[in-house]
């Protein structure tokens, strides 16, 4: 079987979140790190005087594991990835600390 490309993968589906966000207050930053696999979906402004500023979305692949740091949407990165072919082994649900990641069906590490 043919090895998923995780950067490109990763790319599709943040920009997709990203295509579907629309805030007149707020900004949405798309960024992309391809170069050190970085990749980020970021609010950042202003919404009935509240401040607004952070990830939405933040993925990082390292040694060649899809690192989830930080998932606000409702149907879960960590899910579109699997349905989209990434093995459940090779996601990091970084955002959870080391000793509950035991408990899920993902990736330890």
């Amino acid at each position: 079987m043919e090895r998923l490309n995780y950067p490109e993968l990763v790319e599709k589906i943040i920009k997709a979140h990203f295509a579907n966000l629309k805030d007149d207050d707020t900004e949405v930053q798309l960024i992309l790190d391809r170069e050190r696999n970085h990749y980020l979906l970021m609010l950042v402004g202003w919404h009935d005087q509240r401040r607004e500023y952070g990830s939405l979305i933040h993925i990082d692949i390292k040694d060649e594991k899809i690192w989830i740091q930080s998932d606000g949407t409702e149907v879960g990165v960590a899910n579109e990835l699997v349905e989209a072919g990434v093995p459940q082994k090779n996601i990091v649900l970084g955002f959870k600390s080391p000793f509950k990641r035991q408990f899920t069906e993902y990736a330890v590490c």
